[in-house]
């Protein structure tokens, strides 16, 4: 992990598309701004955890569909053949 020291005003490049800007320094708050291009997601670590547990609740809820509807297929497919 690289650790930088900034002061107000100062910015820090990552790349050459990505800026962070340090916008102001108070107490042991910083405030940034991130100037990067709209195709990269810029997100609060608290935020971006969030998204990530749903997506995971999603990709999981997703499979069990799929599944049942495995199932339901197999059973007309049965079903057909019986016929």
């Amino acid at each position: 992990m690289l650790i930088l020291t900034r002061k107000s005003g100062e910015m820090i490049a990552i790349g050459d598309d990505i800026k962070i800007y340090i916008q102001e320094v108070r107490g042991n708050q910083v405030k940034i701004g991130i100037k990067a291009p709209s195709d990269v997601t810029v997100h609060r670590e608290e935020v971006y955890l969030r998204i990530q547990e749903e997506n995971r609740v999603a990709a999981k809820a997703t499979a069990e569909q799929m599944k049942a509807a495995m199932d339901l297929l197999d059973k007309r497919k049965k079903a057909q053949q019986q016929s």
